[in-house]
């Protein structure tokens, strides 16, 4: 049968006549149609059912896989560097205990009142109060608040807070205020609280 032919047999067939008892005997082009609608169900039916899965199992391995290689890359580096942070480690446990020493311990802290007071007396000031506050807690310290008031010229109350500065107990100073004092104003009157630190070490 030419393919003309087909063509005209297929033209002149009516799909309600096909019985798959007799598919033998359909016509070629109806066979052919068929085989490519049944080799279609199954590619996509395979993909939808085997494919796809495998497809979404692959984006998670590789995002796995980048995540594995970040976290080689990180550990490579810290191992290349393990000398170097060794010695940085080394360099910050010596500058933290430094610090922790300038800390006063409790024990100290009447020591470190007793300097504030010559400090302030040294630098010609007229000393008003010093006066320890309820200690403050915070996450791994203790905040130790002192009330200061003194009296004297512009310059002595300069020289005061540059030598409490200088003290070798870590101090700040904070809530400073000034005001003139006497029929001159020659004089001022210095209100500040100063704050030392304590290192609560396993309380």
């Amino acid at each position: 049968m030419s393919l003309a032919d087909s063509f005209k047999s297929l033209s002149e067939f009516d799909v309600n006549d096909l019985d798959i008892n007799n598919a033998g005997i359909w016509p070629a082009p109806v066979k052919a149609i068929v085989v490519l609608l049944v080799f279609g169900l199954i590619v996509g039916g395979g993909y939808w059912f085997v494919i796809k899965d495998q497809y979404t199992q692959l984006e998670r391995v590789e995002q796995t896989e980048q995540e594995l290689r970040k976290t080689y890359e990180e550990k490579a580096y810290q191992v290349a560097n393990l000398e170097v942070f060794k010695a940085q480690m080394l360099e910050m446990e010596e500058t933290f205990g430094a610090l922790v020493r300038q800390l006063p311990s409790e024990t100290e802290v009447p020591g470190l009142l007793e300097d504030i007071t010559n400090t302030a007396l040294g630098n010609g000031l007229a000393l008003q109060e010093v006066k320890l506050q309820p200690e403050q807690r915070r996450d791994f310290y203790s905040e130790l608040p002192i009330n200061i008031r003194v009296s004297g010229s512009y310059h002595e109350l300069a020289s005061f807070v540059s030598s409490v500065a200088s003290l070798p107990r870590i101090v700040t100073l904070h809530d400073l205020t000034i005001k003139p004092i006497g029929v001159d104003g020659d004089q001022l009157d210095m209100q500040v609280v100063a704050r030392t630190y304590r290192y609560r070490a396993g309380e």
